[in-house]
């Protein structure tokens, strides 16, 4: 194999790989590097692009987040005040409720009062009677003679007031 053989000086196969290699140099660098370098240039300058893009859709998320949160509190806050009407209007009406029932029960109440009075006063004149019409029989039976209805009231009221 000539490659092998040292003895012979092999300056025409170095002639030949540097010919080679400056064909192959001049042609990869001349012709690719342009090319290799215009891809790596687009390739960055759509990566810087897609950045900035989305640098400017985070900032506009976080502005649409921050007036959402801010909508979500005003609505809460009138959530609350509206919460806060409602149950003061329905305390009021509570206490109108408990006003009108307590006020209905305070007639009935005293229209039961007056009931027990009327019944009470029925119930002494009737006592008042029956102790009368007792001492009645009680002196006719003593005395043999019936007082007549005036004194034997009287004497009723004289024994009842003792």
């Amino acid at each position: 194999m000539p490659q092998f053989d040292f003895a012979n000086v092999f300056w025409p196969q170095l002639i030949w790989l540097a010919i080679f290699f400056a064909i192959l140099y001049f042609g990869v660098v001349q012709l690719t590097l342009p090319k290799l370098g215009k891809v790596m240039n687009a390739r960055e300058d759509q990566v810087k692009g897609d950045l900035v893009t989305a640098e400017s859709a985070k900032a506009e998320a976080d502005r649409l987040k921050a007036d959402y949160d801010s909508g979500v509190a005003a609505a809460q806050d009138r959530a609350r005040a509206m919460l806060g009407t409602a149950r003061g209007d329905a305390a009021k009406a509570l206490e109108g409720r408990l006003a009108e029932a307590g006020a209905a029960i305070e007639a009935k109440a005293t229209a039961a009062q007056a009931e027990l009075d009327a019944a009470r006063a029925r119930a002494l004149a009737e006592i008042e009677g029956v102790a009368a019409e007792a001492a009645a029989a009680i002196v006719e039976k003593l005395t043999g003679a019936r007082p007549a209805p005036a004194e034997a009231e009287a004497a009723t009221r004289a024994a009842l007031a003792a």
